[in-house]
């Protein structure tokens, strides 16, 4: 059997889906359009992408990053020299900020990955202030245009049906629109708007694309690692032979995102 979700070694997770969650942050932060000097948190920060785009295009106060993985929050401190940035290990589920004390909680690509999700969102909606704070979250669209994953479940399942219950399109059934805006509206957030943001994922070539499912990181990676050699190698030639490659061997996929956002009413 695949070995659960392994998220351990943030150097490995940055080439595999690190490099593309930047790119669909620099649409996001935008799109929330908070004012400058603002106090936000990012919850499930991992490598810090998105911590490091609020950085960047959001003049931000202050940006707290929190994560479960020991390893992903040094990854992320020691990469992010910014005295507007702090991270430390914390269960999303129980914040360790006060109550209204910032003015964005944010999350991105990790809602789906945290066993209880809704109460995440309990939690971000109770660290923001009322009426004007901001709660919203991206989460990849496993199901259909996350390419560079729906390729590879699509060739694992027709090789082992019975890893059809591992496809995260499967598994995270939150990583679509309706849901997403059910689960912000269940929990008493107002004005909940969704979208999708559309990344481009350029592959110089096929070990660009196949190299980090090496890595063990996430669902797919620990799949493709829990094969052995020759079913590994099969899987490989499998997805090779499904892909658009062009003629100089690249590859030019699209990385989908919902993304959610709220606001928290006045009390």
């Amino acid at each position: 059997m695949p070995t659960p979700d392994v998220w351990a070694a943030a150097a490995l997770y940055e080439p595999y889906i690190g490099r593309w969650s930047r790119l669909v942050a620099q649409q996001f932060v935008p799109w929330l359009d908070i004012d400058p000097e603002a106090l936000w948190i990012d919850v499930g920060c991992g490598t810090g992408a998105l911590t490091a785009t609020i950085l960047q295009l959001a003049a931000p106060k202050r940006v707290e990053g929190v994560d479960s993985s020991p390893d992903y929050v040094g990854y992320a401190r020691a990469r992010i020299d910014d005295r507007r940035a702090d991270f430390r290990v914390a269960d999303a589920r129980t914040l360790p900020q006060a109550n209204a004390s910032n003015n964005a909680a944010v999350s991105g690509l990790s809602l789906n990955f945290i066993r209880e999700p809704i109460a995440a969102v309990r939690e971000m909606l109770r660290v923001v202030r009322p009426e004007t704070g901001v709660v919203a979250a991206y989460v990849w669209d496993y199901a259909d245009r996350m390419d560079l994953i729906r390729y590879f479940w699509n060739a694992a399942v027709e090789l082992d049906p019975g890893a059809g219950p591992l496809d995260e399109g499967v598994r995270f059934p939150i990583c679509n629109a309706p849901a997403l805006a059910d689960l912000f509206a269940s929990v008493g957030l107002h004005d909940v708007v969704v979208r999708a943001f559309d990344a481009p994922t350029h592959f110089r070539d096929y070990d660009d694309y196949w190299s980090p499912f090496l890595g063990g990181q996430g669902p797919a990676p620990g799949y493709a690692m829990s094969l052995s050699d020759e079913h590994r190698l099969r899987l490989r030639d499998r997805i090779r032979s499904l892909l658009p490659v062009r003629k100089d061997g690249s590859i030019d996929l699209i990385a989908r995102a919902w993304a959610v956002r709220g606001r928290r009413a006045a009390e």
